[in-house]
């Protein structure tokens, strides 16, 4: 194997699948990333069995081959070079000389053979879709989703379509403390026909985030039985599906809430953000206590201290209300929103409070309340 190969190249693939190669692993492999010469492309793929991602890019092809080097060292190495052309070339025992200039370095690669396959996608239908709506959707749920690995049917977002619409993609994330949801409109939803939704895991998904994050471009996405596929353009990026039944999250969602706050999204998150620096740091619990026109916060730890402060809303309601929550949660969701004004649904005390933005149901987060 020999290629030569700019250097801005062989850069951005390097950078692209840092995040999915294993630095800690029980098979030394998925520390690597496999690099295939051949008519006139570098492809680089690297994969850790739940995550892959295959991109091609120009280069000289002297002699076809294959080899799996160290994907940080090797990033490393790239990112420090100066010249514009980086010569690759396969020496005896799968050592690798690599040439920059007057750099060179010889490391030590493990042979493509024994490299993981990735899946076959070029028989799978694939579906355009805008960046902006699968990210906006991303950042909407992931947040929600769980890290408790022994609920690893919930370590994901869940996707599929609603009973009640054919045209709107769903996604839903919760770790059984909170809940988002959010619906879109997209033109492929018709021609899907999936039987069940699917779970995508959350470290596929900050990848395809990544990727979304570059910007224009070409985005189609696939599916089989197994995995999902994104497209953009010589890039694909392969998530292995959860495996499992996705709770019926439906039944979390109140929907009978009768006292309604609504409030300057703002004004909301600048408040908890003071607030909850006295709060506890293990439960973030504060205190919500709503009347006509007024909404307090304030927490208590025998720690640290108390604190407190009152924001101006619009309250629906005959009676006033009080009920603990996580202040992190609110602030996650008040975060991913952008509206000026948010809805606030509560019953009361023991109850999970709804959010979303006024005026918009697409978009529906719950959470669960603490006691305090």
């Amino acid at each position: 194997m020999e290629f030569s190969i700019n250097r801005k190249e062989i850069l951005k693939g390097l950078q692209r699948v840092q995040g999915i190669v294993e630095r800690r692993t029980a098979m030394p492999i998925l520390a690597n990333v496999l690099l295939e010469a051949k008519k006139g492309q570098l492809v680089l793929t690297a994969t850790d069995h739940e995550v892959g991602l295959r991109g091609s890019y120009p280069a000289q092809v002297t002699k076809e081959g294959a080899v799996t080097l160290p994907a940080k060292n090797l990033y490393e190495i790239v990112r420090e070079l100066q010249e514009e052309e980086v010569v690759f070339k396969k020496k005896e025992n799968l050592w690798i000389h690599i040439v920059c200039g007057k750099a060179e370095f010889n490391i030590v690669g493990l042979s493509a053979d024994d490299y993981p396959a990735i899946p076959n996608y070029k028989d799978k239908k694939f579906y355009e879709i805008a960046p902006e709506i699968l990210q906006e959707m991303i950042h909407k749920t992931l947040f929600s989703a769980s890290s408790d690995e022994t609920r690893y049917h919930l370590n994901g977002v869940f996707f599929e379509k609603p009973k009640k619409s054919s045209n709107q993609i769903r996604m839903v994330a919760t770790d059984g403390h909170r809940l988002s949801l959010i619906n879109k409109e997209i033109a492929f939803s018709k021609e899907l026909s999936f039987n069940r939704g699917i779970i995508i895991p959350k470290k596929g998904l900050n990848e395809l985030n990544r990727i979304l994050e570059e910007g224009e471009g070409n985005y189609q996405i696939g599916f089989d039985s197994n995995n999902v596929i994104i497209k953009k353009e010589k890039v694909v990026l392969f998530i292995r599906l959860i495996d499992g039944e996705y709770p019926d999250y439906e039944q979390v969602i109140p929907s009978d809430n009768k006292k309604k706050i609504v409030v300057n999204r703002e004004n909301f998150l600048n408040c908890l953000k003071r607030i909850s620096l006295l709060s506890s740091e293990r439960s973030k619990a504060i205190k919500l206590t709503a009347q006509e026109g007024l909404l307090t916060i304030s927490t208590s730890n025998p720690e640290l201290g108390e604190a407190k402060e009152e924001i101006e809303i619009e309250y629906e309601g005959t009676t006033p209300i009080e009920a603990g929550f996580n202040a992190k949660y609110f602030m996650d969701i008040l975060h991913a929103m952008s509206s000026e004004k948010v809805l606030l649904e509560l019953n009361d005390k023991l109850s999970p409070g709804i959010m979303k933005a006024l005026d918009d149901n697409d978009y529906v987060c719950v959470v669960m309340p603490v006691r305090i």
